[in-house]
């Protein structure tokens, strides 16, 4: 995120994020889908989450037309902070939504893959 300000009159302080894709972790209910990092990638990154209790876990890409892309967790984990390496080898260069559900929660994040 780039910001600047200048003293002016009649300017205002702009912020520019020039990949338009969050920055934060998500949390509900105890359940925390991390950003992934690093964010634009190429061609790996890293995502990371945390549970609150046990669970079985879902952690699938998409692509922006709601296609499913890959299936990086299809199982039961234990509760606590887990991180998974997502290679994006064979995709093309482009915004895609990684989704996380886990015990009725569902945490969706958007990533950028640049080649």
């Amino acid at each position: 995120v780039i910001t600047f300000s200048t003293t002016r009159p009649g300017c205002e302080k702009h912020v520019y994020n020039p990949v338009g894709v969050e920055e934060k972790a998500t949390k509900v209910n105890g359940y925390v889908l991390g950003q992934n990092y690093p964010n634009p990638f190429n061609p790996t990154t890293k995502i990371g989450f945390t549970l609150p209790e046990a669970a079985n876990v879902t952690l699938k890409v998409y692509n922006m037309l709601g296609q499913e892309v890959a299936t990086l967790v299809n199982s039961n984990m234990s509760a606590g902070t887990h991180t998974v390496d997502f290679k994006a080898d064979n995709l093309n260069s482009g915004t895609y939504v990684y989704q996380l559900k886990a015990n009725n929660v569902v945490i969706t994040k958007k990533m950028m893959l640049v080649k």
